[in-house]
């Protein structure tokens, strides 16, 4: 059994990983779409069935995401109080960014839910932001804080496009 992880870690996590949640994939698409349903795009149902899809499966992800921060890294996904352990467990075994894959898929999933273009236009620029912040911030912080463990796990781990396979 591993040692219990450090309160303060569960405590920032249940603190901070709510207003992220609720500002940027809650609240910012509310004030956006006021969640009311326009007409679909290009008139399809189906669009608004996979909007609810994603959305329903991004919740599993995120709760997956913030528990392996707390258990296996000992952190918080608040940047101030960043796991002190590497995270490579649950959601990450397929993805490593899973929060940020899961964020936009509620997002693009509200956009075509309610037939949003400025919900999924919001997604795009938070695609953008996501990656950009990934590529200039966390992957070279990890990189200097887990050295040859982050660099191995990289080789395994997609950064974007989840694996749900073993590679060869």
């Amino acid at each position: 059994m591993s040692e219990r992880p450090p309160s303060w870690a569960v405590l920032g996590t249940l603190v901070g990983a709510p207003l992220f949640i609720g500002a940027l994939i809650v609240y910012v698409p509310y004030v956006l779409s006021g969640w009311r349903f326009s007409p679909p795009f290009l008139g399809s149902q189906l669009l608004r069935w996979i909007g609810a899809t994603l959305i329903i499966f991004s919740v599993p992800v995120v709760i997956g995401f913030l528990v392996q921060f707390v258990r296996e890294g000992h952190g918080t996904p608040v940047p101030i109080a960043p796991p002190q352990r590497l995270v490579v467990g649950g959601p990450f075994r397929f993805v490593r960014n899973p929060s940020y894959v899961a964020a936009l898929a509620a997002l693009f999933g509200q956009g075509l839910l309610f037939g949003s273009i400025p919900v999924l236009v919001y997604a795009a620029m938070m695609a953008l932001a996501f990656h950009a912040f990934v590529v200039g911030y966390e992957e070279p912080t990890l990189r200097r804080k887990f050295g040859a463990g982050y660099e191995t796990y990289c080789r395994y781990v997609p950064r974007w496009v989840p694996r749900f396979r073993r590679p060869e």
